[in-house]
């Protein structure tokens, strides 16, 4: 497979969820900043690999081949990340843009010996699980902190935007994967937060709350 056909079944994938969901040339097309007649033509090439399905005017969905695929691809992806942050002293907003160009390796040997090296994490550096080799995640109760009640806390596992300038935002303020968060405050006007984390309060966007993941304390 050519590293355009990876990127297209990886994002079919985020974009339907994780299963065989029927997604829009126009989404795809916008996710990857490429026009709908590519997405197309890119469409009925994957379908003759029998990695998705293509129907004209109803969309793209991913094979039970495409989403194998598009596990395996995700997986070397995040390994790469944990690989770089954890052995090579990367920060986590540097990683993404490395572990794009190092997923397209097509060692499987190298990603195992990683994997092991690494004594198999289950989440990447942003808190994202890691497929197993079986294409399997490990399942965990989180919510959006914006979701949170008023005095109710729980830990930060993981961050839905991932982008640097995002990342740099979270390490400027010393919000970190594994700090646990206690919702003070909601104003009502624009659903900022009032927060408590590391014995600190500070006051946090909606737009900042709608990107970090916590796991309610119970």
């Amino acid at each position: 497979m050519t590293r355009s056909e990876e990127n297209y079944l990886k994002t079919i994938f985020h974009l339907g969820g994780g299963n065989a969901q029927s997604i829009t040339t126009n989404a795809i097309a916008e996710q990857m900043e490429t026009k709908p007649s590519s997405v197309t033509d890119m469409a009925k090439k994957l379908a003759d690999k029998g990695l998705v399905n293509y129907v004209k005017y109803q969309g793209v969905s991913l094979t039970d081949s495409g989403i194998k695929t598009a596990l395996s691809i995700i997986r070397k992806h995040r390994l790469w990340e944990v690989f770089l942050v954890k052995k090579l002293d990367f920060a986590w907003d540097e990683v993404h843009e490395v572990a794009e160009q190092l997923e397209h390796i097509k060692s499987e040997k190298l990603i195992d010996k990683i994997d092991e090296l690494l004594e198999f994490p289950k989440y990447d550096p942003h808190g994202d699980p890691i497929p197993t080799k079986d294409g399997k995640f490990m399942e965990r109760d989180e919510q959006l902190l914006s979701e949170m009640p008023v005095n109710t806390q729980g830990v930060c596992v993981g961050v839905k935007d991932s982008s640097a300038p995002f990342l740099k935002f979270l390490d400027k303020n010393n919000i970190a994967l594994g700090h646990t968060i206690k919702v003070l405050e909601k104003e009502d006007f624009d659903q900022s937060l009032h927060i408590e984390m590391q014995g600190k309060e500070l006051r946090i966007s909606h737009q900042i709350a709608a990107n970090l993941y916590v796991k309610k304390n119970n």
